[in-house]
């Protein structure tokens, strides 16, 4: 018996996805279902979200987006991460045409809150997707320890714990949140 070859699904494939309650991710054409966050995940990604949206929107930086948001990272096969938390500064945010498909390129800033179904495996993997694509930042928020690990660069890696400001440094200039507001 012969296997039958199944071809990579495409971003294009994905947004035209019926919707069914999940959450979706591309990676190398391989499509991944992702269950419904859970009350304290989401509260988390609001409370980031609120305090970021609030600075940005002030200071005209950029847009931010959440987890609905898809970004193609890579093609031929495509990947399509969705973060948490995202923003994209205004010149590039300028730059790209506005459309109902995903945002075609990495974001500046990607959070990522744990959810009880998270592997580390899988954090660990989309935080290197996300360097690889060109974000700037990513932040991965831990609930269960209440720290906020800072990556700018696979080897630039800072754990900030809940006494601790989080702050946007170059990538969305002076913004500061205190990692106990996050929890």
């Amino acid at each position: 018996m012969t296997e039958q070859m199944v071809s990579p699904m495409t971003a294009a494939e994905l947004l035209a996805m019926p919707h069914n309650g999940y959450r979706y991710e591309l990676v190398q054409g391989e499509l991944r279902q992702m269950a419904p966050a859970g009350r304290q995940h989401g509260r988390i990604a609001a409370n980031f979200i609120g305090s970021l949206i609030a600075f940005v929107k002030e200071h005209n930086l950029g847009e931010v987006h959440s987890s609905e948001t898809g970004f193609i990272i890579d093609t031929a096969p495509d990947t399509v991460r969705a973060p948490d938390v995202s923003f994209v500064a205004r010149e590039r945010a300028e730059a790209t045409a506005e459309d109902r498909g995903f945002f075609p390129g990495a974001p500046d800033l990607a959070v990522e809150v744990i959810s009880p179904n998270d592997q580390y495996s899988e954090v660990k993997e989309k935080v290197s997707d996300w360097l690889r694509a060109g974000t700037q930042m990513v932040v991965v928020i831990d609930p269960y320890q209440r720290t906020a690990t800072v990556y700018r660069a696979p080897d630039d890696i800072c754990v900030l714990t809940e006494g601790e400001v989080l702050d946007g440094g170059d990538v969305v200039p002076g913004w500061k949140m205190p990692l106990a507001d996050v929890f």
